[in-house]
């Protein structure tokens, strides 16, 4: 097992979460309804799924659903820019969206150029960009 194929998130409000990422920050669906039951979008390499969080929770376990929390949860999703603009633009692009800036971008103790906003979920995403990287031909950062 050694891939990644597809991220669920489980949202409160379909409608404002496809807005987010679909009409706001631009990922690639088929899809067209406003507030369809799941929806899917089209990355390299991976789809993110969107999809209510009460089903979710219920698919998990329905007898006895894990506990939902408010918060941090540990996990992050990233954006790999290929510069510091791109950056700005992306957390700019997510704040006008809807999202909220959680870190400004900001040189980072690791030498790059980074930073943080969260979804109407408050899924977080780090926006980061570092001169060393390299992309491979289908945009996937090379990490060896």
């Amino acid at each position: 097992m050694n891939r990644i194929n597809l991220i669920a998130l489980g949202v409160r409000d379909m409608k404002v979460s496809v807005l987010f990422y679909r009409d706001g920050l631009g990922f690639s669906t088929s899809e067209t309804a406003e507030s369809p039951s799941i929806v899917f979008f089209n990355n390299a390499g991976t789809k993110l799924e969107l999809y209510p969080l009460e089903l979710l929770v219920k698919d998990i376990n329905e007898e006895n659903p894990p506990e939902v929390r408010n918060g941090f949860t540990g996990i992050t999703l990233a954006y790999n820019a290929k510069s510091k603009e791109e950056v700005d633009e992306v957390i700019q692009r997510a704040e006008r969206a809807g999202g909220k800036i959680e870190k400004k971008p900001q040189h980072v103790f690791w030498g790059g150029y980074s930073g943080y906003f969260s979804d109407p979920d408050g899924y977080m995403w780090e926006v980061a960009y570092s001169e060393h990287w390299k992309f491979d031909d289908q945009d996937m950062l090379i990490i060896e």
